[in-house]
């Protein structure tokens, strides 16, 4: 039996979505792994934006319960975080007790980027956390995403890679992947 594994990731809004879906699934397939990819769903027809919305959400949630793994690309995505959409998935994942992997493009670990996003304005309040401007605590626990994403795949004995890509290819290089791939291959396969 193969193990299906489910392949989230911001990658299904870019210009060249099915490219990348395509490579990623075939590395996984040389992998041993049977992949399952949102953009590989039939999507129906429906009759409002909403409802199409709702059909593919559910199409996806489906993949989720048929598979038996995931590896998430949290690589940040419009902010200072992962992709809202695949931090859903792998708590949906992590939810059924379903092994889970992870990996990023992007170096700099959660807190580094939000020191960059409050542009140095952080300080340090009464009673010694770090705040910024707007009074919202800065955490640090030295993990590439919030806590309950990196600690949900690493408490399920999975790993997160961390992998710097060029910034014109944080969403298109694979070394990530292949990385995170190889270490599920060994713990699952």
């Amino acid at each position: 039996m193969s193990i299906k594994v489910y392949l989230a990731g911001p990658e299904v809004f870019l210009a060249n979505a099915r490219e990348i879906l395509n490579a990623k699934a075939e590395l996984a397939r040389k992998a041993g792994f049977l992949p399952i990819s949102p953009g590989d769903l039939e999507i129906p027809p429906a009759p409002t934006k909403k409802g199409m919305g709702l059909s593919i959400s559910a199409i996806d949630e489906q993949m989720m319960l048929e598979a038996d793994a995931i590896i998430a690309n949290l690589t940040p995505f419009r902010g200072v975080a992962a992709d809202v959409g695949t931090a859903y998935e792998l708590g949906f994942m992590c939810g059924q007790g379903k092994h889970a992997f992870a990996y990023t493009n992007v170096a700099h670990d959660h807190h580094q980027r939000v020191l960059t996003y409050y542009e140095g304005a952080v300080v340090a309040d009464s009673q010694g956390h770090r705040r910024g401007p707007d009074g919202l605590s800065v955490e640090d626990f030295e993990m590439i995403d919030n806590l309950m994403l990196h600690g949900g795949v690493e408490r399920r004995n999975g790993t997160v890679v961390v992998h710097d890509a060029a910034e014109d290819a944080i969403y298109t290089d694979l070394t990530g992947f292949e990385r995170v791939l190889a270490i599920a291959a060994a713990k699952l396969l």
